[in-house]
């Protein structure tokens, strides 16, 4: 039946071709003769496509001799436009001459476009890199050069074995369906990234700023090893900007050559690169200030004749000069640098154009985006009123008191100046995260052996910035709940108000300690970076099960006592972050006296100093401790306020107390009257994306029993992992123990981590 139909259709067509040819034949012999004239054109068939768009496209005109190779040409035409699968033309008596009619059949519209079988890229990235769209007529050269287009996305993305099919289904006479099939295969490791041309920088130096890496172990992690082009653009201008900043003003980088080997399982880039000549800086000027002599603005920077030209330098410079005008009210002064290169001698004149703009004062602070934090939270954290001169260092230090709340996932501050009243308003946007958070950690110790942690904080209650705290800490021989309260503002006053209530047991080697307790104080900043605590302290204690061999300073500290002291707290903190710090120093000093009612008597001072060095992208700690603690009034000091060195918080890859006196009799951890830490940490981006980070560390610490061994330091190294987790900050950490000691291990892992509610 098929077959039969076949025939049948297309002996009409060939009847219907062969009268058009009889009649435009005839007409065109008649046209010899007596030139018959078109009297009407028409255009049949249309659906969606307007008449005019087509009626535009044909060249013969009302009046004109019907003309055979014009409409051929027309014919052609129409059928260029895309939007048709069949064009035919016919002509026909019409008032005296005749009438030519355009038929044309439209291609279906493309109502929907899915994509099928991918899993590394999603839907929304591939929709941006493709032309065709619902509502797009159904062609086939657009429908296969999309095709081709995804698959040249993907391989910039690395997967060089993808195949797309695109498969159209008809839902109606005029409406289809498109779906493009992939097969994305696997992604193409680097194997090797080839640096040619280079002779004044090594090939590692310039493969050190680049994020596109050669695959390695720890790829997995880290996602690197893979290629990807718009990465590897931003690579080639962090290429650059390294031989900008080595005086190479001259140099050229090809555009990488990318290859894959024959079973496309392994790539290779090569970047071509021509350095030409260093430049040196001829000299340094400046125009256009009159707020600030020349001797002002030259203090702030560090170019300098004769020395190479580097571009970092130059920008650091720039933003020096930028900072001095911004924190004197010139919120839009500008500097415009003009480099007029010596090729010849090979140097460089610097003129740096300041354009110093009008004195401008704060305006309005507006804040959204907080749905649970009140507005005076945030404005208390603002350093600068409105009215107030504007002061740029002073916003930059607005909003790392605003990010370090902890109860915002992004903070924005935006300005807006307004040239008619020269002020600059402030939208701060902030979007909010969950304040709570649940604590879960762990660790061992030679008492405890594994001990477990949970910590149920809320750092924003009521959306007040009240901060409380329900803690518990959980091993096999102690035990330790506190219940705490912090108000930063309490009553709306420039002072801070704390109290908690706790209760610690703890079975030691040679004895147990059972203890409750409760502390109160009261808080105040005392400039910017400084602030300072004064707290009150009680407790009653019981020491029991005291060992027959226990040492004397043990025994002499059997039964029931009560502790009643003052601890004050000057602290001064100017880290850009405090959960990722990057500069920025903490130092503090604490001094505690007891003995005022009680029977425990001491005093016990600490100073904690650590300093946070950015290199790049990496960041150096240097952190040390000393602490010293004495009997006071005649009477003790108690076990547990001794030093107890080792352990994650003080010197990694050591048990707790390994650094410090040990009991004779049974060589257990005693503690010391003394102390003395030093941390160094290296710290390094592992996953910028996944806020992944490693450190090596340096440790040395130990605890004396006296000056007369001060000095004698245990030293430990080792690796770690910092990851804020969308769960929460995760710390891994493991030690090894450098100068092992008789009992001791020589190494420890240990770990902590927590997740927001």
């Amino acid at each position: 039946m098929k077959i039969m139909f076949l025939e049948g259709y297309v002996r009409k067509t060939v009847l219907r071709v062969a009268v058009a040819v009889l009649l435009l034949a005839f007409y065109t012999s008649l046209s010899a003769q007596v030139q018959p004239s078109i009297n009407a054109i028409e255009v049949k068939g249309l659906k969606r496509i307007e008449e005019g768009a087509v009626k535009a496209k044909i060249s013969q005109k009302l009046g004109e001799p019907v003309s055979q190779e014009k409409t051929n040409e027309d014919i052609k035409s129409i059928f260029a436009m895309g939007y048709f699968e069949d064009v035919k033309a016919e002509i026909e008596a019409f008032e005296g001459g005749v009438r030519l009619i355009y038929s044309v059949k439209e291609k279906p519209t493309i109502i929907r476009v899915d994509f099928q079988g991918n899993k590394e890229i999603d839907d929304a990235k591939l929709k941006e890199k493709i032309s065709v769209t619902p509502g797009s007529i159904a062609d086939t050269v657009l429908i296969q050069d999309n095709a081709a287009k995804i698959g040249k996305f993907y391989e910039e993305e690395g997967f060089w074995l993808t195949n797309v099919v695109p498969v159209i289904k008809k839902i109606s006479p005029d409406e289809v369906s498109l779906t493009y099939q992939i097969d994305e295969g696997k992604k193409v490791k680097i194997k090797h990234i080839v640096i040619e041309g280079n002779k004044n920088l090594s090939s590692r130096q310039v493969k050190k700023v680049m994020e596109t890496k050669e695959w390695w172990l720890f790829s997995f992690i880290t996602s690197s090893g893979y290629y990807k082009k718009e990465q590897m653009e931003v690579d080639i201008e962090k290429i650059r900007n390294l031989y900008y900043n080595n005086g190479f003003l001259k140099v050229v980088i090809a555009e990488p050559d990318v290859t894959a080997d024959m079973a496309k399982k392994g790539m290779t880039i090569k970047i071509r690169i021509s350095e030409g000549d260093q430049f040196k800086i001829a000299s340094v000027g400046f125009s256009g200030n009159a707020v600030f002599d020349n001797e002002t603005i030259r203090k702030k920077i560090t170019l300098a004749p004769d020395s190479i030209f580097r571009k970092n330098v130059l920008e650091k410079d720039m933003l020096a000069i930028s900072e001095l005008y911004s924190n004197n009210g010139y919120a839009l002064a500008s500097v415009v640098p003009d480099l007029q290169l010596d090729e010849q001698n090979r140097t460089v004149k610097i003129s740096l154009s300041i354009a110093e703009g009008d004195k401008y004062k704060m305006g309005r602070i507006e804040i959204s985006g907080n749905t649970k934090t009140r507005d005076k939270v945030i404005r208390r954290e603002v350093r600068i009123d409105e009215g107030e001169t504007f002061n740029s260092s002073k916003l930059k230090r607005s909003y790392e008191r605003i990010n370090n709340l902890g109860f915002f996932e992004s903070v924005e501050m935006i300005p807006k100046p307004k040239h008619e009243d020269k002020s600059v308003d402030v939208d701060i946007k902030v979007k909010e995260r969950p304040t709570g958070f649940l604590s879960v950690g762990g660790g061992y110790s030679s008492q405890d052996k594994f001990i477990a942690t949970a910590d149920v904080t809320q750092g924003n209650l009521f959306g007040r910035g009240q901060y409380i705290k329900l803690k518990g800490e959980f091993g096999g021989t102690s035990s330790y709940y506190e219940f705490s309260f912090r108000d930063p503002y309490f009553l709306d006053t420039p002072y801070s108000f704390s109290i908690g209530v706790y209760k610690h047991q703890r079975d030691y080697i040679e004895y147990d300690k059972d203890a409750y307790g409760f502390y109160f104080g009261f808080g105040k900043a005392l400039a910017e970076f400084w602030r300072g605590d004064i707290t009150y302290n009680f407790e009653k204690s019981d020491i029991t099960n005291v060992d027959d061999d226990a040492s004397v300073i043990v025994k002499d500290q059997e039964g029931r006592h009560t502790l009643s002291g003052i601890t004050s707290t000057v602290v001064r903190d100017s880290r850009d972050n405090y959960i990722d710090p990057t500069r920025g120093s903490r130092n503090s000093l604490t001094l505690t006296i007891t003995g005022l009612g009680g029977d425990y008597g001491y005093f016990k001072g600490l100073i904690d100093s650590g300093w946070y060095f950015p290199w790049g992208e990496t960041t150096f700690l240097f952190r040390g401790r000393f602490g010293y603690a004495s009997e006071v009034f005649g009477k003790q000091l108690p076990l547990f306020e001794r030093f107890y060195v080792g352990g994650m918080s003080t010197v990694r890859g050591l048990g707790f107390g390994d650094a410090g006196p040990h009991d004779p009799a049974t060589d257990e951890a005693i503690g010391g009257t003394t102390e003395l830490i030093f941390n160094t940490e290296f710290i390094f981006p592992i996953s910028p994306e996944m806020k992944l980070k490693g450190l090596v560390f340096f440790d040395a610490g130990n605890s004396y029993e006296g000056f007369n061994e001060f000095g004698t330091l245990r030293y430990t190294t080792g690796l770690g992992i910092r990851w804020l987790s969308p769960f929460g900050p995760i710390r891994l950490e493991w030690g090894y123990n450098i100068d092992q000691h008789p009992g001791e291990s020589s190494n420890k892992f240990e770990f902590a981590f927590g997740s927001f509610f």
